[in-house]
């Protein structure tokens, strides 16, 4: 246990990191708390910057994303936090991408002056049908539904629409983090297909090509552990190393919905980076106006 302990602070004191969340929801879009308690818990953990994200407004009635209306109000009011911490606040937004249907990414950053956008896919859009299956979220049933009412139960197929989704949002939309890059297989929890099936395989690594052809940024997404929902990071081991082998700039994000989510697992991913080979994580440079 000893030596254990050592691997673990070793492991920590090599990666040249900087105190930071970038991907936080509060009770502007689907979080539970609201910005003054992140920036609380930010000072509490000593943390140089913390990055706002609300889920972007889509064309459809939802409760998990940010009203349009209430953007410049989300964007004023990070901007009067900013006033009394010490703590380094950024303005974003999580985009989902969704074929036909999502606004521009370019367009949310440009018109509300934000400092970097964020690109996900939640919400899968079969071809030739205006349905949209969920695959975030609480309820497995719902992904469970969604891939027998919308794909006939074809996992490969439904699988396969997601990341073909995927690779249209990196390279048609202008973003500068990509968000948990494997999600699809939080709900499928090894029932469905497995990820070393080479099909697959051959599908999430073009994903990351893709992020290192266009110049984005991975995070490194903790939520699914500490939700007890997944069993691995977002993105998988394997595709971190590739990741690593094709010199892909990292963060690490909690990806939190509330205040006291904001650094949960972070050492662990610490660690997953160090097995990895990473040495360094990037962060926000506000007088760039980018990641490096």
């Amino acid at each position: 246990m000893r030596f254990s302990n050592l691997w673990i602070a070793f492991t920590v004191a090599v990666i040249n990191t900087m105190s930071s969340n970038y991907h936080t929801h509060s009770t502007y879009c689907d979080g539970k708390d609201p910005l003054r308690a992140f920036v609380t818990a930010a000072e509490t953990l000593h943390m140089e910057q913390l990055g706002f994200s609300s889920h972007a407004p889509v064309p459809f009635e939802n409760d998990f994303g940010i009203a349009q209306e209430k953007i410049p109000q989300y964007c004023a009011e990070i901007d009067q936090l900013q006033k009394s911490t010490n703590v380094q606040l950024l303005k974003s937004l999580e985009c989902d991408y969704i074929p036909r249907m999502s606004t521009p990414f370019e367009e949310f950053k440009t018109k509300y002056h934000l400092d970097y956008i964020i690109g996900g896919v939640h919400l899968v859009r079969p071809e030739n049908d205006d349905r949209l299956w969920f695959i975030d979220g609480s309820k497995r049933e719902i992904y469970d539904d969604g891939l027998a009412n919308l794909f006939g139960g074809d996992i490969k197929k439904a699988v396969t629409t997601f990341w073909e989704q995927t690779f249209e949002m990196i390279e048609t939309q202008r973003m500068d983090v990509v968000a948990h890059l494997d999600k699809i297989k939080m709900h499928n929890q090894h029932r469905f297909f497995q990820e070393d099936e080479p099909w697959y395989v051959a599908l999430a690594e073009k994903a990351v090509h893709l992020v290192h052809e266009h110049d984005v940024v991975m995070e490194i997404n903790t939520r699914g552990l500490y939700k007890k929902r997944c069993d691995a990071f977002y993105p998988s081991t394997e595709l971190l190393k590739l990741a690593h082998k094709l010199d892909i700039p990292v963060i690490i994000s909690t990806d939190a919905h509330k205040a006291d989510e904001l650094d949960l697992y972070r050492t662990e991913a610490i660690e997953e980076l160090h097995r990895c080979g990473f040495l360094n994580l990037v962060h926000f440079d506000v007088e760039k106006g980018k990641f490096c």
